[in-house]
């Protein structure tokens, strides 16, 4: 899985990820896991990531998620404003500090008592995700889900 993430995340096959959305999607879809979702939110890249890599290796499996479940994709209403440097081989403590007031909602109203689906490849310590979901939990009524293509060991 480790190499398949890879060639998603660094070398444009971003087939990986619409694959991965449709299996996933279909396989959630008739558990009916996540049938009370709103919208699903990929964790955003920050400007500069994106446009150093040409994409958000998260968008195409959120968006295919979001076809087969019916649900709405949003990647404008919450962003990245901080651009950290890569966080691998990082501590759980040192990837927590460095985001730190990394991501900002945008549409507030867009995003107010809905249930949302945060998406992202891996999680390794969870520091991104949690950094996300305290923010995404301060606007009243919203609550949190999360998928990822993988988890380390």
């Amino acid at each position: 899985m480790q190499q398949i993430i890879h060639q998603l995340k660094y070398k444009g096959q971003q087939q990986v990820g619409t694959f991965f959305g449709n299996w996933y999607g279909t396989i959630l879809r008739e558990d009916g896991v996540f049938k009370d979702v709103d919208v699903i939110i990929p964790v955003p890249l920050h400007k500069k990531r994106l446009k150093q890599r040409g994409y958000n290796q998260v968008t195409t499996f959120s968006r295919a998620l979001g076809e087969k479940l019916d649900i709405v994709f949003d990647e404008t209403s919450f962003k990245r404003t901080k651009n950290t440097s890569r966080q691998v081989f990082r501590s759980r403590g040192d990837r927590w500090q460095r985001l730190q007031n990394a991501f900002a909602v945008i549409d507030e109203k867009n995003l107010k008592g809905k249930h949302i689906l945060l998406v992202d490849d891996v999680i390794t310590t969870g520091a991104t995700l949690e950094a996300c979901a305290n923010i995404l939990l301060k606007i009243p009524g919203t609550t949190i889900s999360i998928v990822t293509l993988a988890v380390t060991e």
